[in-house]
């Protein structure tokens, strides 16, 4: 063949193999932002760091992710986390329900107080047809959902005393989260509710600017909020934070099929992983983070379901309040999953 004809094979050939290469990765960003709240040494942050690593691996590098822990994208201002994915700021994050609710009405579903009495009920909603609607609401807002993770059941610490019925929650300062829904509930229950991210709440705990705090139990201890004065702890499993693993919409269009699919599958594994590295230690049948716990001095207090019945029929208005906004619905047709499960 001659040397021109051999020459002009090998870059037809060369270019055939760019065309056909399933990635386009010459298009790709050199690093893709991962956003999450909390530190990569929680749950929450495994999850994060599991997810990039098995996306890393499977795509064989074309797709870098790079995990930002507390919320760092948006000064750590975690109500603004959403917006920012929606606007491209951020190209992917694994968020909380509850800081997202401001934007998606409809996540404030997980934060009814008391409609979550078990870790069945959790799961029978994300996994089932309500979290099948989430998904397509949050579809329609520059996001592709693809998995869910859990932060897990949010309890109640404080520096005061304990807390076993509602009166005993009367006066407190409390730290909470910033969603209406949390400032009602706790009203409601005759404390004096604060909103504050989570960076400035460790401090405040510290310096007794506020008396206690509500959070999951692999927050609690990984902040080792006992050694801050936080001695009570009450277990009442009164909402639950799921996790939601999700892509900016035009970052996921950028991406071939192929991609696409090698991310969603390792989305769906990373938050399957997650969900068990959230629940480890704190379930009937394996309760070591609670052992641990109550060996830094803490006064555990677990409700019995008539206690707890005690706070769900302070809290019933703010519940039925709320259902309204969220969409009566979608909250009954949660309620009739909880029911069956």
């Amino acid at each position: 063949m001659p040397i021109k004809r051999l020459m002009a094979a090998v870059a037809f050939a060369v270019g055939a193999l760019t065309i056909a290469a399933p990635s386009q990765a010459a298009n790709y960003k050199s690093e893709y932002k991962l956003s999450i709240v909390v530190g990569t040494t929680f749950p929450w942050g495994q999850g994060a760091v599991i997810w990039s690593d098995l996306v890393r691996e499977r795509t064989k590098g074309r797709i870098n992710i790079k995990v930002y822990p507390g919320t760092s994208l948006v000064q750590g201002d975690q109500t603004r986390e959403f917006t920012a994915i929606r606007q491209g700021v951020i190209d992917m994050a694994i968020g909380s329900t509850i800081n997202w609710s401001p934007q998606v009405k409809e996540l404030n579903l997980f934060s009814l107080p008391f409609l979550m009495p078990d870790y069945p009920a959790i799961d029978v909603l994300t996994h089932g047809k309500v979290g099948e609607k989430l998904f397509e609401i949050l579809s329609k807002k520059g996001v592709v959902p693809l998995a869910w993770g859990e932060n897990g059941y949010r309890q109640l610490s404080n520096s005061v005393r304990e807390v076993k019925a509602p009166a005993d929650i009367k006066g407190m300062k409390l730290r909470v989260v910033g969603s209406p829904l949390y400032i009602d509930t706790f009203t409601a229950l005759g404390a004096n509710p604060t909103q504050m991210s989570w960076a400035d709440a460790q401090p405040a705990l510290a310096s007794g600017a506020v008396d206690g705090q509500e959070n999951p139990l692999s927050i609690y201890a990984g902040a080792k909020l006992y050694d801050v004065g936080q001695k009570y702890l009450t277990l009442w499993n009164y909402v639950a934070d799921p996790l939601i693993f999700v892509v900016n919409k035009d970052v996921w269009a950028s991406w071939s099929p192929e991609d696409q699919k090698i991310v969603r599958e390792a989305a769906i594994e990373a938050g399957k992983q997650e969900i068990v590295i959230a629940r480890k230690g704190v379930t009937s049948t394996d309760n070591s983070l609670l052992k641990d716990i109550e060996s830094h001095g803490v006064t555990v207090t677990t409700l019995s379901p008539e206690q707890i019945g005690a706070f769900a029929k302070v809290t019933q208005p703010v519940f039925d309040k709320w259902a309204k906004q969220i969409g009566p619905d979608l909250v009954k047709e949660a309620q009739a999953d909880i029911t069956k499960r």
